[in-house]
Parts: structure tokens; sequence; C-alpha cells
């Protein structure tokens, strides 16, 4: 389960969000990006020695400044429902290349290439070219 698409599933439930700082924020999550910018509604900051507290209707966190996030079990069960439904993550069947491979070129360790030439030798001396013969004088 990917972190962004568990925040993206928790849009509109509540959550706690504690802040490097040692701010906390409780409200509901609106919207969040890809850096885990988040909006939340309907919140209440409590600061870092939990004497005072603020409402507020809205407000935006930074996604660097964010320590961790405590969302509600019922999300996270729907989140494995998701992806129990969309199948197994990520299969070999899928994308463009239709056999299981990756795509153009056959992927790791196949021959054929672009080039006409030979691939150079590895470190250890072992490629798909032999060694040349070298005469001992």
């Amino acid at each position: 389960m990917l972190p962004l698409s568990l925040l993206r599933t928790a849009q509109n439930h509540p959550m706690l969000v504690e802040l490097k700082n040692g701010e906390t924020y409780n409200g509901h999550l609106v919207s969040c990006d890809n850096w885990m910018n988040i909006n939340l509604r309907e919140v209440i900051c409590t600061s870092r020695d939990g004497d005072k507290f603020w409402r507020m209707p809205e407000c935006y966190i930074r996604g660097s400044t964010i320590k961790y996030l405590r969302i509600p079990d019922e999300v996270i069960d729907m989140v494995k429902e998701e992806t129990m439904v969309k199948g197994r993550g990520r299969g070999e069947m899928k994308g463009r290349g239709g056999q299981g491979q990756r795509g153009r070129g056959g992927g790791r360790g196949s021959f054929g290439g672009r080039g006409g030439r030979p691939a150079p030798l590895s470190r250890g001396g072992i490629g798909r070219n032999p060694p040349s013969k070298q005469k001992n004088k």
C-alpha cells in the first residue's frame, strides 16, 4: 500500500497530523498532492506543550514538515479492499509488452540490443564475447 494512495482514500475522513516541531492538527482531510502537502478543514491545532489550542476553519500543511499521520483503521481497510479488487499489484502481464516482457529489447540478459557491435566485457571478464587470445612470451 502506497502512502499517497492511502491519503487519497482518506479524503473527507478525520485524521491527526503531527509536525516535526511538535504541533498537532486534528481535522478532516480535504486534499493532498504528490508532495504530501495537505489541506484540512474543521481543524483544532494543539501546541507542542499541549497547553494551547486553536480552532481554524481550514489550514494548509507542507508535506516536508509532517512527522506522522494518524488515519482511522476503516480507511486502511478500504485501501486494502481496493488493492484486492484491482488485483495483486504490479503483474507481469500489464503494460505494453503483452507477453510479460520488459518492453522493447526483451529486458535484462537478452541478446540483440540496438547496435551491430558486440557488448564489452563486464568487470569479471565474463561476457557474451570470448576473451581475446593472448600470446605468452
